[in-house]
């Protein structure tokens, strides 16, 4: 986490020395709302973001959005197989029972703090949502290796199975098996999420969305979640996140002025 609040300070701080630019001669779009996506690296993992914001004031807007993130165990530790061992080896999370993907569906709100000032200029806000969480767990499968000895002739066994225990050699597998096995045992477990960040619009363009986004996101859970093959599982995750926005913003005002002049001539 203190990595990622490191690679966060790293990219937004520098942007507010460029606050300072040619004159923008574009038209102004004052009453807008927006639609984006957003790639995130989360501290305990990644995912995308849709957004849709719905202008309230000049300098509001309520949020509808949506989250699909992986959630990592903290003591996650990839090992590498010995591929002298067998052409299907590969690399694996020793421990790991199953792969969780979050699904967070949430509404909000967003306040503008600082204007752009000319063309080059940022645009300061800052935002929360909050809403359901729907947690889908993942069985994970490995590739395991057994040796047998037949009538003075050394063997291997192979199988599928999820993880044993914490007691089995290392050894003993050779990889995970493929990512699809398992999609017919998903088990749902739901939970809320709450988020707050800041957003530091850059766009040249008034058209044009491109943002970068830093802040900190909570999830609660109603049970703990099996990631590992231990007790030491959560059922509460904090994570800083960091994500690139891009999308389009909509001039809300020239729609309400064509909705006149149509019913103007209705009207006539």
């Amino acid at each position: 986490m203190h990595k990622l609040s490191g690679v966060i300070g790293f990219f937004l701080i520098p942007l507010l020395a460029y606050t300072q630019g040619e004159i923008d001669t574009q038209e102004k779009i004052l009453y807008r709302n927006e639609r984006s996506l957003a790639l995130l690296l989360n501290s305990n993992g990644f995912g995308g973001n849709f957004r849709y914001a719905k202008r309230v004031t000049y300098l509001k807007k309520t949020l509808y959005e949506v989250d699909l993130v992986s959630i990592k165990h903290p003591k996650e530790v990839r090992i590498y197989t010995n591929t002298s061992v067998s052409s299907a080896s590969k690399s694996y999370i020793y421990g790991k029972t199953n792969s969780f993907i979050n699904l967070r569906g949430g509404i909000g709100f967003q306040r503008e703090i600082y204007q752009k000032q000319d063309r080059g200029g940022i645009a300061i806000r800052y935002f929360y949502s909050f809403g359901p969480d729907i947690g889908l767990a993942k069985p994970v499968y490995y590739n395991y290796i057994s040796v047998l000895y037949v009538d003075g002739q050394i063997m291997y066994s192979y199988s599928v199975e999820k993880f044993k225990d914490q007691h089995v050699n290392p050894t003993e597998i050779i990889g995970r098996a493929s990512y699809f096995k398992g999609f017919d045992e998903i088990s749902v477990i739901p939970g809320i999420f709450g988020k707050v960040g800041l957003t530091m619009e850059f766009g040249r363009s008034e058209k044009i969305v491109n943002a970068l986004e830093g802040g900190l996101i909570a999830d609660i859970f109603i049970k703990k979640v099996p990631i590992m093959a231990t007790e030491d599982n959560n059922w509460l995750f904090f994570s800083l996140f960091l994500s690139y926005r891009f999308g389009k913003a909509i001039d809300v005002s020239k729609r309400q002025r064509k909705k006149t002049k149509i019913d103007e001539l209705l009207v006539q």
